[in-house]
């Protein structure tokens, strides 16, 4: 007989908090969701940090600071950029440490389409070219971080370089 009683009390509050769900505004919802998981995420991380889990700590602590949308970055947008920075950075053309970007004129095709996440095999129009080099810029353009100004030159010379490979 409890079990019939008990149901139904979880069954009714379940109607009842479904209905309030539905009535409030979805940014308020994502919002609260966004706050209850970075929290969630990081009491989960100090408890594995607790346990001695420090391994398992990372990816729940990048988890939640990627909900905190740092500078309107998500975590695939900082994947994509952490690529790009690690890209030129094995070709010599970054380091974080200095002020100057080297070999400004000697960036090869390869190097170009790689900065610009584009296969030359495919042999991208224009068009294609040119989103790219926007979908970047819109992460790195030293507007949204002067910091990134170094950046945001490679990428605009790399999409010289496939332009004028392109014609």
């Amino acid at each position: 007989m409890n079990i019939i009683i008990y149901t139904a009390l979880i069954l009714i509050s379940l109607y009842f908090l479904l209905r309030l769900f539905a009535s409030i505004a979805s940014k308020k919802i994502s919002k609260s969701l966004r706050i209850l998981m970075f929290f969630g995420l990081i009491i989960f991380a100090i408890l594995l940090a607790v346990g001695g889990k420090f391994l398992l700590t990372l990816p729940l602590t990048i988890a939640s600071l990627a909900l905190l949308k740092l500078k309107g970055l998500s975590l695939f947008q900082l994947f994509s950029l952490f690529r790009l920075i690690r890209t030129v950075r094995n070709s010599g053309r970054f380091s974080f440490n200095s002020k100057n970007i080297s070999n400004t004129s000697s960036m090869s095709t390869s190097e170009a389409y790689k900065i610009l996440n584009l296969s030359p095999s495919k042999s991208p129009t224009k068009k294609e070219v040119n989103k790219a080099y926007v979908r970047i810029q819109k992460k790195i353009h030293p507007d949204i971080s002067p910091e990134t100004s170094r950046l945001s030159t490679i990428v605009n010379e790399a999409k010289e370089i496939v332009l004028k490979d392109l014609d």
